[in-house]
C-alpha cells in the first residue's frame, strides 16, 4: 500500500505527496499531460524534442544539469505517444533546488535560436542513429502506419519523418509550448523524505504564481474497427528475417486490459512461455520471440516478434505461430500457468515499488488515468482476472480481420 495526499494549488497544478522517511532522498517528479498523439500530423515529433529543449536552460537558468548535480542530484526524462514525464532525484536536505529549477523551466524556458538549432541536431541525429542507418530501426515506423488509418498512434515518439524536426520553426516550437507545459495540464509528485506541510511550502512558493494556461481540450480522431488483414513485406540490409504481427487491444483503462496482459505473458513472457518452448527450443524456428504491449492509454498493439533461425521460411514460421494461438483461442490456460504468471506480475510491480523514484512516477501516471489511488489496486485487479477472461479475450482479439503482418526480410546480396 503506497499511502500519499493530495492538493491542488489556485492555477490547477495537482500536487501529490508520499512521504518515505526510510531514505534521505527526494524525488520531484512533474508529468505533462502531453505525447506524441497530440501532435499535428504535419509536425510530429515536437513532444519529444521539448523533452531535449527542457534541458536546454531557461532565462534564469542557462544550464540546467549544473545546479542540479552541485546539490547532488541526478535527472532524466522520457516521451511517449501519452504523456511526457521529467524528474530528478536528490538529498531531500537539498529538495529546493529542485523545485527551483522545475518551476523555473515552466515558467520562463529560454526559446532561443541557438538553443532550438542544438536540441534539433541532436535530435535529428538519434532520428538517423536509431530509426534509419541502425539494423531493424523502421520496424515500427512500418507497423504503425500498417496498423492506424486515423488515431496518431500511427506515428513514432521520434517523428513521423526526419523532416519536421528539421523544418521546425521557433514560433512552431513556442506555441507548442504554451499549449501544453502550464499548470493546469501537469501533475507534480514529490516523494521521499519530505513532509506535506513543507511540500505545501515549497510548491506554492515555487509553482504558485505561474499563470494557469489553458487546459487542453484533448480531441483525437478515433480509429475505425478494424475489420480486414492487413499485411506487407519488406527486405532490408539486416543479418536475419523478422516477423512482427499486431493485433488492436483494450486501452488502459479498460477493464479487459488485465487480462489482456496477462495473455501476453502466457504467450511470449520470458523463456517459460509458450511461444519460446514451442518454437524455439522445440521446433527452432526462431532464434528469440517474445509477446507484449506498449500499455497506451487509447486502443495499442498487442505484439508477436520473433527473429528466425537462418533458412527458416517465413511462411513456415507464421503458420507455427498461429498453430500456438489456435490453442489459446479453443482452450483456457490452466489454473497452474495462470498463477505462475500473476506472480511473476506481482513480483516485479513490488520490485519497482522498492524505488522512491518508481514510486513517484507511478503515482503521477495513475493519477493522469484518473486516480493515483489506482496504483493500490493494481494487485487485486491481477488477482481477480480468471481463465475464462484470457480465452474470452483470445478469441476476440487473435483474429486475422484484426491483425497487421510484417514480414521483415534479410535482402539478398
Amino acid at each position: 500500500m503506497i499511502k500519499f495526499e493530495r492538493f491542488q494549488l489556485s492555477n490547477g497544478l495537482k500536487v501529490l505527496v508520499h512521504t518515505d522517511t526510510s531514505t534521505p532522498m527526494a524525488v520531484v517528479n512533474v508529468l505533462y499531460d502531453v505525447g506524441a498523439r497530440d501532435e499535428d500530423p504535419s509536425q510530429t515529433g515536437f513532444a519529444h524534442l521539448f523533452e531535449h529543449l527542457m534541458f536546454g536552460g531557461s532565462v534564469n537558468v542557462p544550464d540546467y544539469d549544473e545546479p542540479l548535480q552541485v546539490a547532488g542530484g541526478e535527472n532524466n526524462a522520457y516521451t511517449t505517444n501519452d504523456l511526457t514525464n521529467y524528474y530528478c532525484q536528490l538529498p531531500a536536505e537539498n529538495i529546493e533546488t529542485a523545485f527551483w529549477l522545475e518551476s523555473d523551466r515552466m515558467l520562463s524556458l529560454a526559446f532561443s535560436k541557438k538553443s532550438l538549432d542544438v536540441q534539433r541536431k541532436v535530435v535529428c541525429e538519434e532520428f538517423k542513429e536509431h530509426y534509419i542507418n541502425k539494423p531493424y530501426g523502421d520496424v515500427w515506423h512500418l507497423m504503425r502506419e500498417l496498423a492506424y488509418k486515423e488515431h496518431p498512434y500511427r506515428w513514432m515518439t521520434i517523428g513521423k519523418e526526419l523532416s519536421h524536426i528539421e523544418n521546425a520553426k521557433l514560433e512552431d516550437v513556442k506555441r507548442f509550448f504554451f499549449k501544453h507545459y502550464t499548470p493546469c495540464n501537469a501533475i507534480l509528485v514529490v516523494a521521499g523524505n519530505i513532509s506535506l506541510e513543507r511540500t505545501k511550502e515549497l510548491t506554492e512558493k515555487w509553482f504558485g504564481d505561474i499563470p494557469s494556461g489553458e487546459k487542453y481540450n484533448r480531441q483525437l480522431p478515433q480509429e475505425a474497427v478494424q475489420n480486414e488483414e492487413r499485411r506487407m513485406t519488406v527486405h532490408r540490409k539486416v543479418p536475419m528475417d523478422a516477423f512482427y504481427k499486431t493485433w488492436k487491444m483494450c486501452g488502459r483503462m479498460d477493464a479487459d486490459y488485465y487480462a489482456t496482459d496477462l495473455l501476453s505473458d502466457i504467450l511470449g513472457g520470458g523463456a517459460s512461455s509458450r511461444l519460446y518452448q514451442s518454437l524455439v527450443k522445440e521446433q527452432q524456428l526462431f532464434t528469440a520471440i517474445n509477446c507484449y504491449h506498449f500499455g497506451s492509454l487509447d486502443r495499442g498493439l498487442f505484439t508477436i516478434e520473433g527473429q528466425l533461425v537462418k533458412g527458416v521460411p517465413i511462411e513456415k514460421a507464421e503458420a507455427a505461430v498461429e498453430a500456438e494461438l489456435e490453442k489459446v483461442r479453443s482452450m483456457p490456460p490452466a489454473s497452474r500457468e495462470l498463477e505462475k504468471v500473476k506472480n511473476k506480475t506481482e513480483s516485479v510491480m513490488a520490485f519497482e515499488d522498492m524505488s522512491v523514484m518508481n514510486r513517484a512516477g507511478s503515482l503521477a501516471f495513475y493519477e493522469l488515468l484518473g486516480d493515483g489511488e489506482l496504483m493500490n489496486q493494481e494487485h487485486e485487479r491481477y488477482r481477480n482476472v480468471q481463465a475464462a477472461d484470457i480465452h474470452r479475450i483470445a478469441q476476440q482479439m487473435l483474429t486475422p480481420q484484426n491483425s497487421n503482418t510484417l514480414y521483415y526480410l534479410a535482402a539478398q546480396d
